[in-house]
Parts: structure tokens; sequence; C-alpha cells
């Protein structure tokens, strides 16, 4: 599977759109993309999850891992405008603690300089 679309915002941040399904065919792509990015270093990632229809857990953990990684390397990685299953799937599983969500993809970033 390909990488999903990716962009960099004027302020540096890396904006990954995953599509569709988000699931244990997709995730490793995900999870490989968002650590190559990382590695490359892009330590401020945003996933926007505006268009992934569906996630279960193989997809938490690639974001899981990219948040990981994002940490590590002094960034951090944060979702914008998931779709509503996207939200019940982080509220079930109390990860919404974790990854936050943002309404917007510009906005995600807008508490750090």
């Amino acid at each position: 599977m390909s990488p999903y679309p990716a962009r960099t915002t004027e302020a540096g941040v890396v904006v990954v759109q995953p599509d569709g399904r988000l699931n244990m065919v997709a995730a490793p792509s995900l999870r490989r993309q968002l650590h190559a990015l990382v590695d490359g270093g892009n330590s401020k990632v945003v996933v926007d999850l505006s268009k992934t229809e569906f996630i279960d857990s193989s997809g938490l953990g690639a974001l899981i891992s990219g948040l990981k990684v994002a940490r590590q390397a002094g960034g951090d990685l944060r979702i914008a405008a998931p779709t509503r299953q996207v939200v019940t799937v982080l509220e079930l599983t109390n990860l919404n603690r974790v990854l936050r969500a943002h309404d917007s993809v510009d906005g995600a970033f807008d508490d750090q300089p």
C-alpha cells in the first residue's frame, strides 16, 4: 500500500491524510509513513482523519506508535477532524485522553510556537 497524501504547512507541520478504512490492512502502511516522517526530521505531525470512515485497534496502534516516535524526537503527533466513528472508538478505548482531537488541521498546533 502506498503512503497516504502528505503536505507540510507554513509552520513546518506535516499533515498526513489517511482515507477509507484504517484497519489491519492499512495500518502498517500508516505506521511506516509516520516513522519515516519522524526519522526524516519532521517531529510535528497532524493526522487528518476527516476521510477515515473506519478505524480499528490496528489503526489506533499505528497512531499511538507515531505519537511515541514523534514525542521521542521532541515533537508531537496530533489528530484532527475525526469522523464520528473514529471519535466513538477513541472514547470507548479512552484513547481520547491521549490523542485529543482538534477541530481542524490548522489549529492542531496552535498552542505551540
